[in-house]
């Protein structure tokens, strides 16, 4: 299927590792012209390298103001914009400080609307674009050590409904997809570190976590980057023109909805 997205320009945020740099990929492989960014130059280089095709990479941030900027400078416009930045940790309650609030929010939140408010208005303009925002099933489903993340990830679907709302009429489309637990750098150690038994093999500690705490999946796996990746491609092309405003799962199994 030809996703109709040769010569669009796509920004993609954390976009050297993990689902980030499988959505630059697929995009790529699409006939997009992306731009990756990221604050390591060796890390940008190796992904560029490893994605192929026509990719930019820049040296920014957007988790702080002036990377944003500098981002912004670099890539004055874009036709899509995947706000995939994010960092998450488990961490108790009672343990979490203002300086970790502020931290996930001013990362996960912050640097797509920073974004968003610069490319939004030119898409309009020219009446189309695409915004995705990446958040997660936590936006609904909160585990109580995760719950300054969920936090974030609720936000970004907050913002992302009501930036569609601004796009009535337009050949824009704004929406959020939201992904169950996927395989990416790191989760071994994150699931590791709520196993019973933390010296088991990998494959143990995913099955445990699977049936201890997401024993409503119907898929009974962890989500591959790639099947993420497929679900935004689509909704970034023409051919999702009808699909605004929306919170897609990837995944399945029980999770409270939202009007």
């Amino acid at each position: 299927m030809d996703l109709e997205l040769h010569g669009k320009t796509a920004l993609v945020t954390g976009s050297t590792a993990g689902i980030g740099l499988e959505i630059a990929r697929r995009l790529a492989a699409e006939g997009a012209n992306v731009v990756i960014c990221g604050r390591s130059q060796e890390k940008l280089d190796d992904a560029a390298a490893d994605i192929g095709g026509n990719v930019r990479a820049v040296l920014a941030d957007p988790a702080t103001a002036e990377g944003a900027a500098a981002l912004i400078a670099a890539v004055p416009a874009a036709d899509i914009l995947v706000n995939n930045l994010g960092i998450y940790e488990p961490r108790d309650f009672g343990e979490i400080d203002d300086a970790d609030w502020f931290r996930l929010f001013e990362v996960n939140v912050m640097s797509g609307v920073r974004l968003s408010r610069h490319y939004l208005p030119a898409m309009k303009a020219g009446n189309w674009g695409r915004i995705i925002f990446i958040s997660s099933e936590g936006a609904l489903m909160v585990p109580p050590d995760m719950i300054h993340y969920c936090m974030t990830k609720t936000a970004q679907l907050t913002i992302s409904r009501g930036l569609a709302e601004t796009t009535r009429g337009t050949g824009v489309t704004v929406n959020t997809v939201m992904p169950g637990p996927t395989r990416s750098a790191g989760i071994v150690d994150f699931l590791r570190s709520g196993a019973s038994n933390p010296d088991a093999p990998a494959e143990e500690i995913e099955r445990e976590f699977l049936e201890k705490k997401r024993p409503t999946s119907l898929i009974r796996r962890m989500i591959e980057p790639q099947e993420v990746a497929a679900t935004v491609a689509f909704l970034a092309s023409p051919l999702a023109a009808a699909t605004n405003g929306a919170a897609i799962r990837v995944e399945g199994g029980i999770l409270p909805t939202i009007a």
